[in-house]
């Protein structure tokens, strides 16, 4: 059961290892997609039907039929991935060997729906995939194993979540025989260090300069791809999709461009420091380095961001 991107290297994993006979892929319904809004299957799907694998799309798995396909496919266990519902005790108990679940953080921290964003959005350094059987609960199974690894320094959301499909795919890869055998003693998660986090929001995006630098920094690689981080510049607005935090000694406003050119790059004071911006999309413009688009147009210094004045 998996939906996104992020969820094909595990499948992949299971459908070439050559031990496994996938008695169905459980997926979201076709979505609109585009500027045409033409349904889309989601990439799981497409994979899938690639490898001849049989689809089940369901707007609401634990609704009747649902829950009768899954009685009638029997699995002996259920993988999911960033399936993007939730499943009720009564799916729960259909496999024989529960449901495992590839969760993209180090449990129990950053439990929730985006837990890559949220770990790049509150500035940590390392990062991780969680193989857990599932329980009714969100996120809050036991856990079988973790893989870790170091976040990079202008590493953004998109990045991360790439790279941990594949250290995820490989976790289950390692994982699932040794679990099917009994192998493996799953751990209960402790509850005083858990930590939830909410759905992302468009409106996260807007940038406050007040803010310090590191935290404008994480906040701006925190939401790439989406919702992106943004702000106004002469009543419109300028996407942020990658910067990093420098100091400053300038006494100027928070968000006030304190230096802007092809050599020196677009630099904006901060609550403290300052925020160079490597990659950005201005009003009306295409997303580029922001050395590029100054080599074209000008954002004067002293402009200030932000102000919808």
């Amino acid at each position: 059961m998996g939906t996104p991107d992020f969820a094909v290297p595990s499948l992949r994993a299971l459908a070439e290892d050559g031990r496994y006979d996938i008695v169905g892929v459980v997926t979201q319904p076709d979505r609109p997609a585009g500027r045409g809004n033409k349904l889309t299957a989601c990439p799981v799907k497409q994979y899938a039907l690639e490898k001849g694998l049989p689809v089940y799309q369901f707007e609401r798995i634990r609704r009747p039929e649902g829950v009768e396909k899954m009685r009638e496919l029997a699995p002996d266990v259920c993988v999911t991935a960033a399936f993007g519902q939730i499943l009720t005790q009564e799916l729960l108990d259909i496999p024989a060997h529960g449901t495992v679940n590839v969760h993209a953080s180090l449990l129990p921290k950053h439990r929730g729906s985006a837990p890559i964003n949220w770990c790049i959005l509150m500035g940590e350094t390392v990062s991780g995939v969680t193989l857990m059987r599932t329980d009714a609960g969100i996120d809050t199974g036991d856990m079988l194993r973790s893989a870790q690894t170091p976040i990079g320094e202008l590493e953004t959301a998109g990045d991360l979540t790439a790279r941990l499909s594949e250290l995820g795919a490989r976790l289950l890869a390692d994982t699932l025989p040794d679990y099917l055998e009994g192998k493996v003693q799953p751990v209960p998660q402790d509850a005083d260090a858990a930590s939830y986090q909410p759905m992302l929001k468009k409106e996260m995006g807007e940038v406050d300069w007040a803010m310090t630098a590191g935290e404008i920094a994480c906040r701006v690689r925190g939401l790439n791809p989406w919702p992106c981080a943004y702000t106004d510049l002469d009543g419109g607005r300028l996407k942020l999709y990658l910067g990093r935090a420098v100091e400053s000694e300038s006494d100027a406003p928070a968000g006030t461009v304190i230096a802007s050119g092809a050599k020196e790059g677009l630099v904006v004071k901060c609550g403290e420091g300052a925020l160079e911006i490597l990659e950005m999309q201005a009003p009306g413009g295409k997303r580029m380095a922001a050395k590029a688009y100054l080599m074209g147009k000008r954002i004067e210094v002293g402009t200030v961001l932000g102000s919808k004045e």
